[in-house]
């Protein structure tokens, strides 16, 4: 310990910490994505309880990931069963309003319910960012002293996540505002979180075992795609039994159609054995540009028409 205080005082330690603060904010997105959505059903009162407790639950378990199944993803079934257990967050937080008559029952238990939506989207989602900040942490730690880079680095990694939940609740807070007034990202956010099982389930070992190369390949092409489209899919039709859907649960599901479009065209042309990230992320950001303004046209034109009526 008194060498890991000693350390404390000299600058590789906090470049070290710096690097997985950052590196912490970067793999968050989706995180704050998670928290936002599961406080946006939460009473006014809850709301911040919710965001706190929620960055709290976040980086404790991504602590806990770290330390001991930070070698979990090379076992088979894992992201396979964590890629199942993240399409059922993703489908519950869009359907969530789905019957509004419930409300005032299903809100006794919001607070804790969100917790363990936070807590089973953040185990799944974490499995792969935890090695990232597990390498990161270890090359830091030898940088600052090989002899005792254990204790080192679990000083930096319990440090450098846990200053970072500040910058979590500020993010989940931020994105719970434009949630609450903007659905079309609540149903956005769900297609990320189905993206990103989709990708999960397709990454899994066991796959070599029952697909050929060529099957698995397609696979990792289309595992996220297939994924989005499963959640807002599934969660039309639940909503769909409920009431009709309005225009912004509609246009997540073109937002949608249009990335995988891009995504496609993006692999297609510029992507390959040394994809070329800059030409990638213009057009990516071009097409973000554009669905954005699309979505205003959109709305301001539902709005004008529904006024004349």
């Amino acid at each position: 310990m008194d060498v890991v205080l000693q350390h404390m005082t000299h600058g590789p330690f906090w470049t070290g910490v710096l690097q997985i603060i950052l590196l912490n904010i970067i793999l968050s997105g989706d995180n704050a994505v998670v928290i936002a959505m599961a406080c946006l059903t939460l009473p006014p009162k809850q709301r911040a309880w919710g965001m706190i407790l929620g960055s709290g639950m976040a980086v404790l378990l991504r602590i806990i990931l770290t330390f001991v199944i930070s070698e979990a993803m090379e076992f088979a079934y894992v992201t396979l069963v964590g890629g199942a257990l993240l399409f059922y967050v993703a489908i519950k937080l869009v359907t969530e309003d789905a019957d509004s008559d419930d409300e005032g029952v299903e809100r006794a238990h919001t607070l804790w319910r969100a917790m363990i939506i936070v807590a089973i989207a953040d185990i799944v989602m974490s499995l792969d960012n935890v090695l990232a900040i597990a390498g990161s942490a270890k090359n830091a730690a030898a940088q600052v002293d090989l002899a005792h880079s254990t204790a080192i680095k679990s000083t930096l990694i319990i440090f450098g996540l846990a200053t970072s939940i500040p910058l979590i609740i500020a993010g989940s807070g931020i994105l719970m505002l434009l949630l609450e007034r903007y659905r079309v990202l609540v149903w956005g956010g769900g297609a990320l979180l189905g993206w990103v099982a989709g990708e999960l389930m397709a990454s899994d070992s066991v796959l070599g075992d029952w697909f050929s190369e060529p099957v698995q390949h397609q696979l990792h092409i289309w595992g996220g795609p297939v994924g989005g489209i499963i959640v807002l899919g599934t969660g039309y039709i639940l909503v769909g039994r409920h009431r009709r859907l309005i225009l912004d649960e509609i246009l997540a599901g073109v937002a949608l159609l249009i990335w995988i479009l891009v995504d496609r065209v993006n692999d297609t042309l510029f992507g390959g054995a040394h994809p070329d990230l800059v030409r990638i992320w213009t057009v990516r950001g071009a097409a973000f540009a554009l669905m954005i303004v699309g979505y205003a046209v959109a709305r301001r034109q539902w709005h004008i028409e529904h006024k004349e009526v």
